[in-house]
Formats: structure tokens, sequence, C-alpha cells
């Protein structure tokens, strides 16, 4: 299923003559596998970067530790800056940026376990924000990060 969405995304993208970034957090880079898990995707896909930790979305994408400080690093505005930073610091056109808490520690009242904010910005649109709240285990909840991601991308 995650093998036939990427391939999908990269008809798509290779259609259109764009070419795709990703920034990742919870997911440790499982979009950019899946991703290259289809030949020929570097025809389409441009680089990945993964941003575990804050000081990496800090040196890596510009996000302002304001930002990270005020909101958290599982929120829109934190997501939305790592997609903008994933463009400027990339040669790509459009790019997905996710941060979540994949559990099974971690979790908040607010932000319980299962808590993934998205981004994609480029494309000639404007940026796209949500936030999912997910079930399972912590494989589970980053499988249904991967899937998210690669079916919002898709449908823009």
């Amino acid at each position: 299923m995650l093998y036939d969405l990427s391939q999908k995304l990269g008809n798509l993208l290779q259609q259109k003559g764009l070419r795709l970034t990703t920034a990742e957090s919870c997911t440790g880079g499982y979009i950019a596998q899946m991703i290259t898990a289809v030949p020929n995707s570097s025809e389409w896909f441009e680089r990945g970067f993964v941003t575990y930790s804050n000081e990496a979305k800090i040196e890596m994408l510009g996000v302002s530790e304001d930002t990270l400080v005020e909101y958290g690093a599982v929120s829109i505005e934190v997501v939305a800056e790592m997609a903008l930073g994933a463009l400027k610091h990339s040669h790509a056109d459009i790019s997905v940026a996710v941060s979540g808490i994949a559990g099974p520690s971690g979790g908040t009242k607010d932000k319980p376990v299962g808590t993934v904010c998205f981004a994609i910005a480029g494309g000639g649109k404007a940026i796209q924000t949500y936030t999912q709240y997910f079930s399972g285990n912590r494989q589970t909840v980053r499988k249904a990060c991967v899937e998210f991601a690669l079916t919002q991308l898709y449908k823009l």
C-alpha cells in the first residue's frame, strides 16, 4: 500500500515536473524510505531531512527557537517552518514536514501519544497544515503518518 502510494505520487510529480523534499521528525526518514523504494525516484525526490532534535530543526531547517519554545516541536507552527525550511535548503519544489508523538511515552494531556502535525509547502499553493490523532503502538502510528503524508501530497 505505501509503495503503491509512493509510486503514484512519483508518477504525478514527474508528470508535473516537480521535485519533492521531506522534513521528518517522529517518522525518522520513513517517508523518504518509502519514496526511495520506488525505482528512479531520484528523478522526483530531491532530498530528505531527518531532524529529530530541536537543535536539528533549528540548524538544518531554520526553525525559530522562539517558535519551538512557544508552541513545542509538535505543532502546526513548527511543521510549517520545517516545510518552508526544507524548501529553502533544497532544490525541491514541494515539501512535506512531520513532527509528532509516536509513543509509547512522551504524550501529555494536551498532546497525547499519537498526536502528529503535518505541513505541505510549495507547488504554487498556500501552505497546508494538519493535525492528526493516530492510535496504536509506535510502529502503527509511524506507518499511519507515512500513509497520511503520501496521501495528502498526492491529493494536493
